[in-house]
């Protein structure tokens, strides 16, 4: 992000980070998503991290440290679930933050050997003056078959006056009641759930993912997505409920822009529309 120019795309109306020398849009967001979207990143350094939050932070509603993040990449880096056993360090990134920004910081992090040590670590981050704490419910040493722990959210709750934000298993629109029941927590981080079936939100009931997988290729056409990003999700989703391996699977992995995903999910008239009207397509979306 601190590589990054702020730049106003009136094609597709939105707001864009975009690398320098590039055209790689690093984050998109866009005004009527202002008040919503919380801007999450991975640091492992104060000044660096405020850098990239002056960049963003008029554009979003509170800037995020991802401090549970066990994969190798953000580990090896400092990053992610490498901060949860640097608590200095912890304190120093958030209360940076804090101090000079005014838009509202948060973090996430996950459960250390112990719920009391866990309990302890949060108190510290609360006493830096983040608006709010979010909690996954495993160790970094977990793998996500293993069941999240909201028992030990719940400590965690009980042990804080700022809100907290369970998240792990939520896979159904039934478990967003169920883990705010057990944990006591303010609101629910929802992950994979939401990753495979966004339609997870609705108290309707999920409808079929392939009709979501639909609305979603077309919504990024809309709103022209990177197609690295729209291709992850895409692939989640098959690989949740299909197979990689299968025609589509394939088909998906080859394709290297929005026009070759259209191809492959029969959308290339709509591609085509939205290609040649853009911006003036959204108020019809």
């Amino acid at each position: 992000m601190i590589k990054c120019d702020r730049k106003v795309n009136e094609y597709v109306g939105t707001t864009d980070f975009v690398e320098k020398g590039t055209d790689t849009v690093v984050f998109r967001t866009c005004n009527q998503e202002r008040n919503q979207v919380v801007f999450q990143m991975g640091t492992s350094d104060a000044v660096r991290a405020l850098k990239a939050a002056q960049i963003v932070c008029k554009d979003v509603a509170a800037v995020d440290i991802n401090m549970g993040c066990p994969k190798s990449f953000s580990v090896s880096g400092g990053m992610g679930a490498a901060l949860l056993t640097r608590p200095d360090l912890i304190h120093d990134i958030l209360t940076t933050l804090r101090r000079n920004i005014d838009t509202p910081v948060t973090c996430k992090i996950r459960l250390l050997k112990s719920s009391q040590d866990t309990v302890e670590l949060a108190r510290r981050i609360e006493k830096t003056g983040v608006s709010a704490l979010a909690v996954h419910g495993r160790k970094v040493a977990d793998r996500p078959r293993d069941p999240a722990k909201w028992n030990e959210i719940a400590d965690i709750v009980s042990a804080l006056s700022i809100p907290v934000i369970a998240n792990g298993d939520v896979f159904e629109h039934d478990d967003l009641q169920r883990i705010k029941v057990a944990t006591g927590a303010s609101s629910i981080m929802v992950a994979r759930g939401a990753l495979w079936n966004a339609s997870i939100f609705s108290p309707k009931g999920k409808i079929h993912w392939e009709d979501v997988k639909r609305e979603y290729v077309r919504k990024s056409i809309l709103w022209d997505n990177d197609v690295k990003s729209t291709k992850h999700t895409l692939k989640e989703m098959i690989m949740h409920y299909s197979c990689l391996e299968l025609p589509e699977g394939k088909a998906v992995i080859k394709s290297s822009n929005l026009a070759d995903i259209a191809k492959v999910y029969g959308e290339e008239e709509y591609y085509r529309l939205v290609s040649e009207n853009g911006f003036s397509l959204i108020g019809h979306r």
